[in-house]
C-alpha cells in the first residue's frame, strides 16, 4: 500500500508524456483521414494541454507525499517529449505540409536549428535536475522548456490561422524556424526570469489568479471552432507570452548580482549546517 500513493502523481506524469507522443503522431499525419481536425493544430493543441498538465504531477506528489527520484527523472523525459521533440517535429511537418519547396531549398538549416532546439531542451531539463532545482527558488535560469514549447506552437498557431505560412508569403517562412532557434537558446541561456508564485502584494496575488484562469480557459478552448474566439485566444496567449518573458528577462537582467549573492548565501548556509 505504501507504494500505492506514487500512483497519481506517476499518472500525471504519464498523461504528459503520452500527450507530447499524441502531439508528435498528429502533426505527422498518423490520424489524417480519421479526423477533419488541421493535424498541425491538434499537435499545437497536445502540447498546450501539457503545458497545462505540467504541473499536476509535482502538486500530486506533494499532496500525497510520494516525491522520488523516480518521479524527477520520469518528469524530464516527459517535459523532454511534450516542450522538446513535440514541438520541434510539429515545425518540421508544418514546414513539409505548408511549404515544401522551401523546406527543400533550407532543409540543411531546418535540421540544424531542429537540433539545437531538441539538445538545447535536454540540456536545460538535466541542468535543472543537477542544479537549478535547487539554486534558485524564485527564478528559472534560462527560458524553461515548459514555455518555450508553448510559445512555439501558440506563434505557429497563430501564422497558420492568419494564413502566413503559406508559399506565398515567402519572405516570413524563415519565422517559425528562428522562434524554434531563439526559444531553443534562451533555454540554456544565464538569464533569469521570475516565477510565478504567490504574492505579497494582495493586488499582484490576485491578478495574477485571474491571469492563470483566464490562461487555462484560452488552453482548453484552443481548437474552437468558432474562428472569431481562435483568434482572441491566439492573440491573447500571444501577448502574454511576449509580456512576461520580455518583463521577466528584462527584471532578472536587473536584479541578476541580487539573485546571484542570495543564491550563494543560501549554499553557504547550507554547507555550514
Amino acid at each position: 500500500m505504501k507504494r500505492a500513493r506514487f500512483i497519481l502523481p506517476n499518472a500525471f506524469t504519464s498523461l504528459n508524456f503520452l500527450l507530447g507522443a499524441f502531439s508528435i503522431c498528429w502533426s505527422a499525419g498518423m490520424f489524417t483521414g480519421y479526423s477533419t481536425l488541421d493535424p498541425f493544430r491538434m499537435g499545437a493543441y497536445f502540447v498546450l494541454l501539457s503545458v497545462l498538465c505540467d504541473k499536476l504531477d509535482g502538486f500530486a506528489a506533494r499532496l500525497v507525499d510520494a516525491s522520488s527520484d523516480f518521479g524527477a527523472q520520469f518528469d524530464s523525459l516527459g517535459d523532454l517529449v511534450g516542450f522538446g521533440l513535440a514541438p520541434a517535429f510539429c515545425v518540421f511537418f508544418s514546414y513539409k505540409a505548408n511549404a515544401t519547396e522551401w523546406l527543400g531549398q533550407n532543409l540543411v538549416l531546418v535540421v540544424i536549428v531542429f537540433a539545437i532546439y531538441v539538445l538545447c531542451a535536454a540540456m536545460r531539463l538535466a541542468k535543472y535536475n543537477a542544479m537549478d532545482g535547487d539554486t534558485y527558488h524564485h527564478h528559472f535560469s534560462g527560458l524553461p522548456s515548459t514555455f518555450a514549447g508553448a510559445i512555439n506552437m501558440i506563434f505557429l498557431s497563430y501564422m497558420t490561422l492568419h494564413g502566413i505560412f503559406n508559399p506565398g508569403n515567402e519572405n516570413f517562412l524563415f519565422l517559425p524556424i528562428l522562434v524554434l532557434l531563439v526559444t531553443g537558446l534562451m533555454m540554456v541561456a544565464p538569464c533569469f526570469l521570475p516565477k510565478l508564485q504567490p504574492r505579497k502584494n494582495k493586488f499582484l496575488a490576485a491578478f495574477q489568479i485571474v491571469i492563470v484562469v483566464i490562461t487555462y480557459l484560452s488552453g482548453f478552448f484552443f481548437i474552437t471552432s468558432n474562428e472569431v474566439l481562435q483568434n482572441i485566444i491566439l492573440t491573447y496567449l500571444m501577448i502574454l507570452c511576449g509580456c512576461y518573458v520580455m518583463i521577466g528577462f528584462t527584471l532578472g537582467f536587473i536584479q541578476r548580482s541580487k539573485i546571484i549573492a542570495e543564491a550563494e548565501a543560501e549554499k553557504m548556509q547550507k554547507d555550514a549546517a
